[in-house]
């Protein structure tokens, strides 16, 4: 009997022991389990990888000489790191001026936009005026008609107005809520206003307060997430862009840094073709890459954790 008892005992146990066992691996829920938090973790990991590679092979590239280019046992650690290639890119860039410039361009058509679509989104989402079904559309229009179709007129305005070769005519049209993805940002901003609640604008007007004050003084505060949102959208991809400023700046001497990466790649095929593949040709477009990068990547280094509380908050998610 004695014999019997610590044979169930210990039968109870090993079944405890796997019962935890179980709990542990699989977890009491789906999402609990070691087993889905080793896969979620894999797929981190995998595809952290995806965007990590480009960048690191580009910074490993840069800094690697002639030697470590042309042997080919050395893949990501270079045996000399050397600075030469970066400062050639830098000196191709004219990197000060070039980075001045697209800095003020960015800035600028950020700023404004940032302003002018948050006053669009909040007429679209709370003003009672007329036609605003029809003037939504038309501004929907203006999100899915491509920017080739319409560039060429805004080109020969631009020129009779003789603001070619400055950044104006990519500036100006950000007042007005038409910079580079003016619509969306109106959308934005649009989908935000909309689900704020009603009661905040009829206490202001009890208040006193007029449509221009219950804008800046009630809704605008309430709309940091989305004013950070559209602010680092519209700031990213103007500084990305290259398509307005090759039409607008096409004469220009100091470029963009977009436009000097492009410039810099036609004079390096230009040298190719007439005196032979450089094998320093591939890391100094790499150098040029990374110069250009740079400043965003420490912009949302400095910013992702209010950026993406923002993007949860405006409804970018659903």
């Amino acid at each position: 009997m004695i014999g019997l008892k610590l044979k169930d005992k210990q039968e109870l146990s090993i079944l405890l022991w796997l019962k935890k066992a179980k709990f542990l691996i699989l977890g009491r829920e789906a999402d609990k389990g070691l087993l889905f938090k080793l896969f979620i973790y894999l797929i981190l990991l995998d595809t952290a990888y995806i965007y990590l590679k480009p960048v690191l092979h580009m910074v490993t590239t840069m800094v690697k000489n002639s030697s470590d280019l042309l042997d080919p046992s050395v893949n990501w650690f270079p045996r000399v790191v050397y600075f030469g290639n970066l400062q050639e890119a830098w000196e191709w860039l004219k990197y000060p001026k070039a980075l001045s410039l697209t800095f003020i361009m960015a800035l600028s058509v950020a700023t404004l936009q940032t302003l002018s679509c948050a006053v669009t989104g909040y007429a679209f989402a709370r003003l009672k005026i007329p036609f605003k079904g029809l003037l939504f559309f038309f501004l929907l229009l203006t999100f899915i008609v491509p920017m080739q179709v319409t560039i060429l007129p805004n080109i020969i305005y631009a020129r009779e107005l003789g603001l070619l070769n400055t950044i104006y005519p990519i500036i100006v049209p950000a007042f007005f809520g038409l910079g580079l993805k003016g619509a969306l940002f109106v959308i934005i901003y649009r989908q935000f206003f909309s689900t704020q609640p009603k009661e905040l604008e009829e206490a202001a007007r009890i208040d006193g307060a007029n449509v221009f004050k219950i804008f800046y003084k009630v809704m605008m505060p309430l709309a940091k997430p989305a004013i950070l949102v559209v602010f680092l959208f519209s700031f990213v991809w103007t500084w990305n862009d290259f398509y307005l400023p090759s039409m607008y700046l096409a004469d220009i001497e100091t470029a963009p840094l977009s436009m000097g990466i492009s410039r810099i790649a036609t004079a390096l095929r230009q040298q190719a073709e007439q005196f032979g593949p450089s094998v320093t040709d591939e890391a100094i477009r790499m150098a040029t890459t990374f110069l250009m990068i740079i400043p965003p990547m420490l912009l949302y280094t400095f910013t992702q954790r209010w950026f993406i509380e923002g993007v949860e908050r405006t409804g970018l998610v659903e």
